[in-house]
């Protein structure tokens, strides 16, 4: 299966190649766009600033690949947030497949930002990439900047107020926590990204 994660340089993305592998994929890592064009599926993670994310995508002219990409297409932590149409964090215009601004997170003394750890999924509608999932089901968050409710939003969760986890349009998903340390939920949205049809 020709499954594309996108190398942008920012994070680890050592995590998401095994896991793509242990759901029986074999995962291409590559900032070539001629072979993102080409992929059966693509995963755009980040760890980092949106802003500088942004920068790299220009900086290695696959802006226009990514928005005319036609398959399955996920975005994963940072990769979510770059689906929105802007972010607060460095201004950012982002790739704009999901109408919306993503805004930091508000700290609180019983609620430090970054937002860490393992928080419960609330299902908002349901779609083939989270068959399986269960309603309330832990994932694993790492982050600063959180994504707007909206008509995309599949699922929430919830630190200081409500935020989107899981996101679609189209053929275009998003993942806010991170699946590939997610353990059971997670492999399971893995699964089903590598075989959900759009």
């Amino acid at each position: 299966m020709g499954v594309v994660v996108v190398q942008l340089g920012v994070g680890n993305v050592a995590s998401m190649m095994f896991a793509l592998e242990r759901a029986g994929a074999r995962p291409l890592l590559t900032a070539d766009p001629h072979a993102i064009a080409e992929a059966d599926r693509l995963v755009l993670p980040g760890v980092g600033a949106a802003a500088f994310a942004m920068d790299r995508i220009e900086a290695l002219k696959l802006t226009a690949v990514l928005k005319s990409f036609p398959r399955p297409f996920l975005g994963v932590c940072l990769g979510q947030q770059l689906l929105y149409t802007s972010s607060e964090e460095g201004d950012a215009d982002c790739l704009g497949f999901i109408p919306g601004r993503v805004e930091r997170m508000s700290a609180a003394p019983d609620r430090p930002v970054p937002h860490m750890g393992w928080n419960r999924l609330r299902v908002e509608r349901d779609d083939p990439l989270l068959d399986g999932v269960d309603d309330g089901a832990y994932a694993y968050f790492v982050h600063s900047f959180a994504c707007p409710v909206g008509e995309a939003t599949l699922a929430t969760s919830e630190y200081g107020g409500r935020f989107t986890a899981v996101v679609r349009r189209d053929n275009v998903w998003g993942c806010q926590f991170h699946p590939e340390r997610s353990a059971q939920a997670g492999a399971k949205i893995l699964a089903n990204f590598l075989s959900v049809e759009c």
